[in-house]
């Protein structure tokens, strides 16, 4: 079945109704896939695009927005908006991916930057996290492994080391014994496997 869509005030204007191109991308259908990454890739790109400078980190986040949210994508509730949940997806992707930057510029020049983590009177700064955001957080993961799972061996270390424990590109490669280059490499196939896997609908 044709499905066509438009984006229409930030939303998906299709014939058939947003749930119904949801549950065909849950069931692996490859245009429902593409439609709601066409349609809502402008919107993630827009949230995401002000926490960095570099069109390469742009990219990055935009792209691990879209693996995360269509790794969860099974339990999302129809009930609720899509791009509201897409985009606190997109969010926190941005926010974790800035942290590792700094974490990473911090080893670099040696110097603990408390300022990013203390308020002006010296106390930490609370987030706002939500349990909304821990459900999201808890789907993402369990999905997001079954797709790390059934990467070629080549990339799944990597990826586990990646995107679960969340190490840096220098722990990674310390912790597996490759050069530095290797590991930025084989993360960035990875990445284009994962994606290559979901809009297929490769993993139950």
């Amino acid at each position: 079945m044709q499905c066509r869509g438009q984006l229409v005030g930030g939303t998906l204007e299709v014939d058939n109704k947003e749930t119904e191109i949801i549950e065909r991308a849950v069931a692996g259908d490859q245009t429902a896939y593409r439609m709601l990454y066409q349609v809502y890739e402008k919107a993630v790109r827009g949230r995401v695009s002000g926490y960095f400078k570099w069109k390469a980190d742009i990219d990055d986040v935009v792209l691990e927005s879209f693996q995360k949210a269509f790794a969860a994508l099974p339990g999302f509730d129809t009930t609720r908006e899509f791009r509201p949940w897409l985009l606190t997806i997109a969010t926190r992707t941005a926010l974790d991916h800035l942290s590792s930057i700094q974490r990473e510029d911090q080893k670099k020049e040696g110097i603990l930057n408390k300022a990013s983590t203390e308020s002006p009177d010296g106390q930490p700064q609370l987030t706002d996290y939500t349990p909304e955001d821990e459900i999201i957080n808890d789907e993402v993961h369990a999905r997001l492994m079954g797709y790390i799972e059934e990467l070629p061996s080549l990339y799944k270390d990597v990826m586990i080391k990646y995107m679960i424990e969340e190490l840096e590109y220098e722990e990674i490669a310390r912790e597996l014994d490759l050069e530095l280059n290797t590991v930025r490499t084989r993360i960035r196939r990875g990445k284009q496997h994962l994606s290559q896997m979901m809009l297929r609908g490769e993993v139950e």
